[in-house]
């Protein structure tokens, strides 16, 4: 099994199915492709029909969307668990993850990672003035808060023990970090700074995190 992935500095679509993989005890080899390369385009269409990472590559088949990575894993590792055990918190775990899958546009343009831009380590950048990012922000800061609240007794992750939602809302948590955006300016009252803090603290993110920081200074 190969999970294909971009540059682990800035690929956030590579973070979350490597993270789900990483949780359930997938064994599986990495490919990384490197990104805003001259020959990006060629070597990622050696691996993807979409021309996108992450993809999997597993039983012959090509799986070419983090979320479809993240339900495939789900389905063949239902021991891990990758979604809540309560029913309730199941149905809106996938609601809060498919969300951050297609929505927060601006969040993930206006603070876009990139070369100059990394997920990891201690580099920093301005916090950008955006309408739309302040509408994401207050968005995540009050979907963080009341998943914590209706479903966070058992653990420190939105819904208690660490679940896929987690796996999507860690990109965005790094984009926080590294824009340095002030989560009490939109409505927070701690809670889902502590969740950003728990998600950076995570030991399979501290994984990818040193080895993003050793691929760039090699």
């Amino acid at each position: 099994m190969q999970l294909v992935i971009g540059n682990k500095a800035y690929s956030t679509w590579s973070l979350r199915p490597w993270l789900v993989l990483k949780r359930c005890g997938a064994e599986f080899e990495e490919i990384v492709v490197r990104l805003n390369e001259p020959d990006t385009a060629e070597r990622i269409a050696e691996h993807s029909p979409s021309g996108f990472v992450p993809a999997l590559k597993v039983d012959g088949v090509t799986i070419w969307d983090s979320m479809a990575i993240c339900v495939w894993a789900a389905e063949r590792h239902p021991d891990a668990p990758l979604w809540p055990r309560d029913a309730h918190a199941r149905w809106l775990a996938r609601s809060a993850a498919c969300e951050m899958h297609g929505g927060f546009s601006s969040l993930r343009t206006v603070c876009g990672m990139g070369p100059d831009r990394p997920m990891v380590g201690d580099r920093r950048s301005p916090a950008p003035q955006d309408a739309g990012l302040e509408k994401d922000v207050r968005r995540l800061v009050a979907l963080w808060r009341e998943m914590r609240e209706r479903f966070g007794a058992g653990g420190p992750y939105l819904f208690g023990e660490w679940s896929i939602p987690d796996a999507f809302f860690t990109p965005a948590a790094a984009r926080i970090r590294h824009f340095g955006i002030d989560l009490a300016a939109h409505g927070d009252d701690g809670v889902a700074q502590a969740y950003v803090e728990t998600l950076l603290a995570q030991p399979d993110f501290l994984q990818w995190e040193a080895e993003a920081l050793a691929a760039i200074q090699a």
